[in-house]
């Protein structure tokens, strides 16, 4: 196993106004248990915007999110933003790849796609 497989879950978060990476971006990691969503790890960006290390291991199947505190990052910067939460719900059907969940970020609009 490769050591990136073994953790599981990465993002990255780029900010696409400037085309830099944004760093200190508080992200929450939850999963879908019961109907009910659980808190499972919190971290932030580190200078390159990428945050790894979310589970201990490869993902179960099942359904996770990621939530990133988009408003308070770009209030930081003095800037307005419309969209203060990102959450991106996403599903694991195999939980021997690692998964990579990719957000691009701008004050008025974000996007994401399965990344690698």
């Amino acid at each position: 196993m490769t050591p990136l497989a073994a953790l599981g879950l990465s993002t990255h978060v780029l900010n696409t106004a400037t085309g830099d990476p944004a760093a200190d971006m508080k992200v929450r990691f939850q999963s879908l248990e019961g109907g009910a969503w659980f808190d499972r790890h919190e971290t932030h960006t580190d200078a390159d915007g990428r945050a790894q290390g979310f589970s201990k291991g490869p993902l179960s199947a099942g359904s996770f999110r990621l939530i990133f505190d988009a408003g308070a990052w770009f209030a930081r910067r003095d800037q307005d933003c419309f969209f203060p939460q990102v959450t991106i719900e996403f599903e694991v059907s195999d939980p021997n790849r690692h998964h990579h969940v990719p957000l691009l970020l701008s004050p008025f609009g974000y996007s994401t796609y399965r990344g690698s």
